[in-house]
C-alpha cells in the first residue's frame, strides 16, 4: 500500500528551487522597482509611500538606498530628503546606450550641428522633472556656457527640457513636479502652458538669455515611431553670434529641427 502512495518529493524539490529562484532575483527585481522609481520622478522623502509604491518593507527599502547610494546608482538630491539617479550610472547608461543606433547615430550628427551653425550642441534626457546632458560638441572656439557632460537642469528652465515636455500630455507633466520641492516647480504654470503651446507649434524651443546670460539656445526632441518623446538636441552660443549674422537663427533652427528628425526616424 505504501508504494502505491504519491512521491512527494520531486513536488518539494520543484517548490524548493523556485523559491531558491525567487530569493535570488527579487533583489535585483526590488533595486530595479527602486531605481525605475527614482528616474520616473518620484520622491524617497517619505519612505513609507515609497515602500508602499514599490512593493517592500521599510527596512528593505532604507537597504535598498544605502545600497544604490554605496553603488553610486543614486545620491541625495542637494538639501537632502530625496534622491536621484547618480552621474556615474547616467555616465554607465550613456556608455552602454553608445552601441545603439540612435546614440552611435547621435554621436555623428553633433559634430554635423557644430559644423552647420559654429555653435555647442547637446545631448539630453529628460530625467523626472530634471534634464541631464550626456553628450556635448564644442566649437574650436572658447566655450561659453557652463553646461557640460553631466549637467543637470530642472527641465522647464532650459531648451532641451522645454523641447521634451512640449510632448508630455498635461497629466504626465504635473506628475513629473508633484513630487518636486515648491522651490523647483515652475512659478508659473499657465506662462509654461503657452510657452509648450509655442514650442509644439514651431516645433522647437528657444531661450534668449534665459538660462545663462549672453546665450542664446534652440532644441528640439527626438521621438519614437508612437510619438513618445526620447531625447532633445540642442545648439548653443553667444548672442553676439546671433546679432552678427542675421541669417544664423532661421539656420540653426533649421539645423536643429532637421538632426533632431533624422535622430527620431533612425529610432523608427
Amino acid at each position: 500500500m505504501i508504494d502505491d502512495l504519491p512521491n512527494p518529493a520531486p513536488a518539494a524539490q520543484s517548490a524548493q528551487a523556485a523559491t531558491k529562484a525567487s530569493d535570488a532575483t527579487s533583489p535585483v527585481e526590488r533595486a530595479f522597482r527602486l531605481l525605475r522609481y527614482v528616474a520616473e520622478g518620484g520622491s524617497t522623502a517619505n519612505l513609507s509611500d515609497v515602500a508602499r509604491q514599490i512593493g517592500v518593507n521599510r527596512v528593505t527599502l532604507m537597504r535598498l538606498l544605502d545600497s544604490l547610494e554605496a553603488a553610486q546608482l543614486i545620491e541625495p538630491q542637494p538639501g537632502g530628503g530625496a534622491h536621484r539617479l547618480a552621474l556615474p550610472f547616467l555616465t554607465l547608461a550613456a556608455s552602454a546606450l553608445g552601441a545603439s543606433d540612435l546614440t552611435a547615430r547621435a554621436r555623428q550628427v553633433l559634430p554635423e550641428l557644430v559644423a552647420q551653425t559654429g555653435l555647442s550642441a547637446f545631448l539630453a534626457v529628460l530625467e523626472g522633472a530634471e534634464i541631464v546632458y550626456l553628450l556635448c560638441e564644442t566649437p574650436d572656439t572658447p566655450l561659453v556656457t557652463r553646461i557640460r557632460t553631466g549637467s543637470r537642469l530642472p527641465a522647464h528652465r532650459a531648451t532641451p527640457g522645454l523641447a521634451m515636455l512640449a510632448h508630455l500630455p498635461d497629466d504626465a507633466l504635473h506628475a513629473r513636479y508633484a513630487q518636486q520641492p515648491a522651490s523647483e516647480r515652475p512659478s508659473d504654470w499657465a506662462a509654461l502652458a503657452a510657452t509648450l503651446e509655442a514650442v509644439r507649434a514651431e516645433g522647437c524651443a528657444w531661450s534668449f538669455s534665459g538660462l545663462e546670460a549672453g546665450i542664446d539656445s534652440c532644441a528640439a526632441a527626438v521621438c519614437d515611431a508612437r510619438g513618445e518623446v526620447l531625447t532633445a538636441l540642442s545648439v548653443a552660443g553667444p548672442n553676439s553670434a546671433f546679432s552678427a549674422d542675421e541669417s544664423l537663427r532661421a539656420r540653426v533652427q533649421a539645423s536643429v529641427k532637421h538632426a533632431a528628425d533624422t535622430l527620431s526616424r533612425a529610432s523608427f
